[in-house]
């Protein structure tokens, strides 16, 4: 238990595992943003708190016995409604544990503060990418979309997994089939594929657009993997096929559709305002 004084009073929280009968208490927290909480919202929708179907141990910061912010700790860390009290509670509790994660994403405020507290145990990171826009669509774009761009199809597995493998190693700098994580990989996307979640144009046997839906709910969805082959970018390709991805996502997925990029990626910044997203908040990511 930790306790921490301000405004003339002592605040008193404590952080342990969640149980399922903590479920309700989380769904409730998540789908209080559920834009900016997407990806946590997903992954509880379809497997409840337990570690072993999440793929990770969630911890709950409790004021007063009311849970009032979460951290994912599995392949990636995610705070979830973290403030500065809770972040140096789950700092504490996670601080003795070994790094597992890949990664720590979400709120930049949040990201940035729980790896300051975690670092000197952890670190060093291998990069830390602190200013990354969140954007949102809420309506179907007005510019022309691509007829083109359409779902894959589970016959083009092969077309598709090598495209994202190379743009994963080109937005990451490690290649996400490292280690043996080939096969695993390719189910990922493959579940993508067959889930009507993975969107291509391709033309001649050659994909020369792509993106994803990784994550999503019955109110929103995230965009993931957007790419334009390197031999046809600059020459307008990525708006229209954006275009024609938010309306086929929006239609058959969910009404909102967000996404996150770097902030030094000005081409990708103007192609997403052009398609019509707006500014929704700033995450950050710290890569291991």
């Amino acid at each position: 238990m930790t306790t921490f004084a301000g405004e003339g009073k002592s605040l008193v929280g404590y952080v342990r595992q969640l149980t399922p009968t903590d479920l309700g208490a989380a769904e409730e927290l998540l789908r209080a943003d559920p834009v900016t909480n997407c990806f946590m919202d997903a992954r509880v929708r379809l497997a409840g708190v337990d570690p072993w179907r999440l793929g990770g141990d969630m911890w709950g910061y409790f004021d007063e016995d009311r849970l009032t912010s979460l951290v994912y700790a599995g392949a990636n860390l995610i705070p979830v409604a973290t403030t500065p009290a809770s972040r140096a509670a789950f700092a504490d509790r996670l601080r003795p544990m070994p790094r597992r994660c890949s990664s720590f994403v979400g709120p930049a405020q949040e990201v940035l503060d729980l790896w300051r507290l975690l670092e000197p145990a952890w670190g060093p990171a291998r990069e830390v990418r602190p200013e990354q826009p969140l954007l949102v669509m809420d309506t179907d774009p007005q510019l022309d979309a691509d007829p083109l761009v359409r779902c894959a199809d589970i016959s083009e597995l092969d077309l598709v997994v090598p495209a994202c493998i190379d743009m994963f190693t080109e937005e990451v700098g490690v290649s996400p089939v490292r280690g043996g994580a080939g096969t695993a990989y390719r189910g990922r996307i493959e579940e993508l594929v067959r889930s009507g979640r993975s969107f291509v144009r391709i033309v001649d046997g050659r994909i020369q657009f792509k993106a994803e839906v990784g994550a999503s709910t019955p109110q929103a969805c995230q965009l993931q993997g957007v790419w334009v082959t390197p031999e046809l970018r600059g020459r307008g390709l990525s708006e229209p096929a954006l275009a024609q991805v938010v309306r086929l996502a929006r239609s058959t997925i969910a009404p909102v559709v967000s996404l996150y990029v770097n902030s030094f990626n000005t081409a990708a910044l103007q192609a997403y305002a052009a398609v019509g997203f707006r500014p929704y908040g700033q995450f950050a990511t710290v890569l291991f």
